[in-house]
């Protein structure tokens, strides 16, 4: 859970920081999983590890109110989805897990680039 002392971030911009690092997380997980499956998954372990590394940047740009958190919230949305959609075609339990996560993540930095 996100820090409720940041004074600046209101109750979607927490909830969205918390879905960021829970992003991150399942995607390293995801990313490292793959590694062991195989040449096939080179796009997944891709996806992964840019949805893991822009994520990770988002929550740190809205933690310290950035004026360009909007812009990374897009293109964290749009890797979110990219890489869910490549997840959800695999059948492995890490992969299963970021194509349920990511979408969630993906509103909520949509929300935010909007705000």
């Amino acid at each position: 859970m996100a820090l409720q002392q940041i004074d600046h971030a209101d109750d979607h911009m927490q909830e969205c920081i918390d879905n960021c690092l829970e992003a991150a997380q399942v995607c390293e997980w995801c990313a490292d999983a793959c590694a062991g499956e195989g040449e096939e998954m080179a796009r997944c372990i891709r996806l992964c590890r840019d949805v893991a590394d822009i994520a990770s940047l988002h929550a740190r740009f809205m933690a310290r109110n950035s004026g360009y958190h909007q812009q990374l919230g897009e293109l964290c949305a749009d890797l979110c989805e990219a890489c869910a959609d490549e997840c959800a075609d695999h059948d492995h339990d890490h992969c299963q897990a970021c194509a349920e996560i990511l979408p969630e993540c993906a509103a909520s930095c949509r929300e935010m680039a909007s705000s």
